[in-house]
């Protein structure tokens, strides 16, 4: 049922009168489109109804723009439509007045203060929902604005809806952000892949009924057989692992089984690979192994009729809805394996569980509106527990963990700025450099040149980063390769578009960066609109080859760059 089918039949319920009330509240605005701007908050609340959500939540996607659009006070919408509504709205609105700064250094601050701020997830659910309905109509807007906002699509919304593990959202928000950031890459990949993705799907087809009879031959009964297609975004980002061969993406439409049980996963597995051979090192048992982010399936490559490899993945019903639903499964374990500061087993597992009780209110959540109201406190979650934000000056956010101090934060930003460290400040107050931080705290450090760190503060700083930085400093130490040990090497793989010049302007990059070339190789792309540059650079300097490829990715043909010590 729609909202506007759910506001006729139901006048009086909270959804009905908000409804109501936006429609009132925006009549007279427009979009660029020139279609009514009330059926922007109308599809943001469809959105949020087909995840069933609450009512306050679909309440507030419909309210979200009154108070910044409308001038409607948020008093009045509290009094109308209560805190819970009230608030979920407050968030959203100011989250719309955080402007993306558009460096790609910037995005994972912006995803963090978006997270920190929002002490409720229906926040963010609003938010999504009111993306993905901007990045549909995307095409009404001048093009600067359109870039813009894809590029915020791209780094910040499809990562964060991801992170909560809103697998077709995120997937969604991707694919319509990827033409206006890649066009050419875009129409290419129609043009190489829409006849192959046509003759992939019509060849699945014919082979379905094989798959049937081979489930139904060990007594399987399954709940579905259908074709996952692989998304434009997704294939492109592969692409470039695999030097733009399509031939090399086995997975471009698969077949994709679901069955009752786990029991029945397994079986339908032994069938299939009875009926044809599975390829070597392609079968990926996620069932028994998860991913990070909770994933489970089964997925086999077999070598099917015709010599054509398929892709096919099994999973029950369950983790189907897990993958399609499933919310906040993966970015706590990115983060507890990501931070320089090594975490106890115990913390680990504290944090993991506290997933698994949020994957529980999830399910309850999605599975019983009657019991809603129960579970509301359950929707308020604090993200980062053990975890604070300080902002600088310049609006960057800073993640740190509790009790870090001024000195945390100025090696965080930079190790000279933590070396040349005298001073801070805290919301434009000068306090002692063993302060405890606090979220939200405005933090400016104060340096002066050739100052060194003080032995004193070992006692007090939090990070591992700024005590490893500090004992540095003080020994006045600097890491040498020995003169007996061979030099280690760092290998560089760029993807580029091909133009005449291009080895020279390449490795006149690198030479103005003062790393000495051991070796360059151009493997042969036949057919390719791509080309690949292989080279091994004399050095291991981590922080020197991360500078290097920060002034390749300048460049607008290089699409893809990775590199690995040998």
């Amino acid at each position: 049922m729609t909202i506007k089918e759910i506001a006729k039949r139901e006048p009086q319920s909270l959804i009905g009168r908000a409804f109501r009330f936006a429609e009132e509240a925006h009549h007279e605005q427009k979009r660029k489109s020139g279609e009514a701007y009330f059926n922007h908050v109308l599809e943001t609340a469809d959105v949020l109804n087909g995840l069933r959500l609450d009512e306050a939540t679909i309440a507030a996607g419909l309210l979200h723009d009154a108070v910044e659009d409308c001038g409607i006070p948020s008093e009045t919408i509290k009094s109308n439509f209560g805190e819970d509504v009230a608030f979920i709205v407050d968030g959203v609105t100011k989250l719309g007045h955080i402007k993306y700064r558009g460096e790609e250094t910037k995005a994972e601050n912006l995803r963090k203060l978006i997270l920190a701020l929002s002490q409720d997830l229906r926040v963010i659910f609003v938010k999504l929902a009111d993306r993905l309905n901007n990045m549909r109509t995307l095409q009404h807007l001048p093009s600067p604005k359109q870039k813009r906002i894809a590029l915020e699509t791209d780094e910040i919304y499809a990562p964060l809806a991801y992170r909560l593990g809103m697998q077709n959202l995120s997937g969604e928000l991707r694919d319509l952000a990827f033409p206006y950031l890649h066009p050419s890459e875009y129409k290419w990949l129609r043009e190489e892949t829409g006849e192959k993705y046509g003759e992939r799907r019509s060849y699945l087809e014919k082979i379905k009924p094989a798959v049937e009879r081979a489930l139904k031959d060990h007594n399987i009964t399954p709940l579905a057989i259908d074709f996952r297609a692989k998304r434009w975004s997704s294939l492109y980002q592969k692409l470039l692992r695999h030097d733009m061969d399509i031939e090399k993406i086995y997975d471009l439409i698969a077949i994709r089984i679901i069955v009752k049980t786990v029991g029945d996963c397994y079986a339908a597995l032994g069938a299939i690979h009875g009926h044809w051979p599975p390829l070597p090192g392609r079968i990926k048992d996620y069932i028994a192994m998860p991913k990070p982010n909770g994933y489970r399936s089964i997925h086999t490559t077999v070598i099917g009729p015709k010599e054509k490899i398929v892709e096919i993945q099994i999973r029950t019903e369950e983790m189907h809805n897990e993958d399609e639903n499933g919310i906040a499964a993966h970015w706590l374990y990115d983060q507890a394996h990501s931070r320089k500061e090594k975490m106890s087993p115990q913390k680990v597992t504290e944090e993991v569980s506290w997933v698994q009780q949020l994957r529980r209110w999830q399910a309850k959540l999605f599975g019983d509106r009657g019991n809603l109201n129960e579970f509301a406190d359950a929707m308020k979650v604090d993200f980062f527990k053990d975890r604070i934000f300080a902002v600088t000056p310049k609006g960057d956010v800073i993640d740190l963990p509790y009790g870090a101090t001024p000195v945390d934060f100025a090696y965080q930003i930079h190790s000279e700025i933590g070396d040349s460290c005298v001073g801070a400040k805290i919301n434009n107050k000068i306090v002692p450099l063993n302060t405890r931080l606090m979220s939200g705290d405005l933090v400016q450090i104060i340096t002066q040149k050739n100052k060194k760190p003080s032995e004193d503060w070992l006692k007090f700083v939090k990070t591992a980063n700024a005590r490893e930085h500090i004992k540095v400093a003080l020994k006045q130490k600097r890491s040498v390769v020995s003169a007996h040990q061979a030099p280690k090497i760092t290998e560089i793989k760029i993807t580029v578009k091909p133009h005449l010049g291009l080895l020279k302007d390449i490795t006149a990059v690198i030479a103005r960066s003062h790393i000495h070339i051991k070796s360059v190789e151009m493997p042969s792309q036949p057919g390719s609109r791509f080309s690949i540059i292989k080279l091994q650079c004399s050095t291991a300097d981590k922080e020197k080859i991360e500078k290097l490829v920060l002034k390749l990715k300048s460049s607008k043909e290089v699409k893809e760059i990775n590199y690995k010590l040998i």
